[in-house]
């Protein structure tokens, strides 16, 4: 999936678990079928899961979830994961790694979706991470910036689209969503990557949020990025009108979401074709909409 990446496999991830943490020795070993972007993991037993950073790069988004999720849980009502144990480098992996509680439930994109009951637990998953006081020292990411940040590398990668999509409709979208007013509120939290490859379904509705390594404080347009990349249109207004956002956060909002896809079709167009495929989806639904 990336050119740097580490091999891990099943025999390392075996060695380390038993020698690091061998409480749990006899426990079965089993790699996820779908893996993460940043991290390996391996099934642990019927309760834990092993997270493995794929590249040094990823470290910090691991960090991230160790030191802010134990802090976050209490706070939220849908389930997140949960941090068991640490793991330090050793046995040919150079990284720091770590243990978490599995979560049960069907991952989004595998899962028959009632898209009203996803965006009503969205939006009160949102609504309870923005309650929730800034630290004094919070953590900051790549999302939640102004979306001018992302300009250089948005533009930079629109012409590697020609063939998937409509390369001037994104330009006119991104370039919509730019001239909106920014924002001057203070920075709120955000998990910032809630997308259906992040989320957990039962019973049609959400059950768990994974992958907060991009977790983070900033404008929070940037987490209604969901809106395109993870509803549909009737339950994007139902997300829209629950969480009360007005015309210009709407406006970043959709950039957000755009230029992740931007950013994600032509890196994973070869090597991991089902973010790919949540990125032409994401097109699918931020393309047609009125810009007016």
């Amino acid at each position: 999936m990336h050119a740097d990446e580490l091999d891990i496999g099943e025999e390392l991830v075996r060695r380390l678990v038993d020698t690091q943490h061998p409480q749990w020795r006899g426990e079965p070993l089993a790699r996820v079928a779908n893996w993460g972007t940043d991290n390996a993991l391996y099934r642990l037993g019927d309760g834990l899961v092993v997270r493995l950073p794929r590249r040094p790069h990823n470290v910090g988004g691991l960090e991230k979830e160790l030191t802010w999720l134990p802090r976050l849980a209490p706070a939220l009502s849908v389930p997140v994961p949960a941090p068991v144990a640490s793991g330090v480098p050793g046995d040919g992996f150079p990284l720091p790694w770590a243990v978490f509680r599995w979560l049960d439930g069907t991952p989004a994109l595998e899962a028959a979706v009632d898209y009203h009951r996803l965006a009503q637990g969205l939006a009160g998953l949102v609504q309870q991470l923005q309650a929730l006081p800034l630290p004094e020292r919070r953590p900051t990411g790549s999302r939640g910036v102004p979306l001018a940040e992302r300009d250089d590398d948005v533009r930079a990668r629109i012409p590697q689209l020609a063939g998937d999509v409509d390369t001037a409709a994104v330009t006119a979208v991104w370039e919509h969503a730019l001239a909106a007013p920014v924002w001057d509120g203070p920075p709120v939290w955000m998990h910032g990557d809630l997308m259906p490859t992040n989320l957990l379904v039962r019973d049609g509705g959400l059950a768990g949020v994974v992958d907060w390594g991009t977790c983070t404080t900033g404008d929070p347009a940037c987490e209604a990025l969901l809106a395109w990349m993870t509803l549909d249109a009737g339950s994007r207004r139902t997300f829209r009108e629950l969480l009360g956002l007005d015309d210009a956060t709407w406006a970043r909002a959709r950039g957000w979401a755009l230029s992740c896809a931007v950013m994600a079709l032509p890196y994973y167009r070869d090597t991991y074709p089902l973010l790919a495929n949540v990125a032409r989806r994401t097109f699918g639904e931020v393309l047609p909409d009125d810009l007016e």
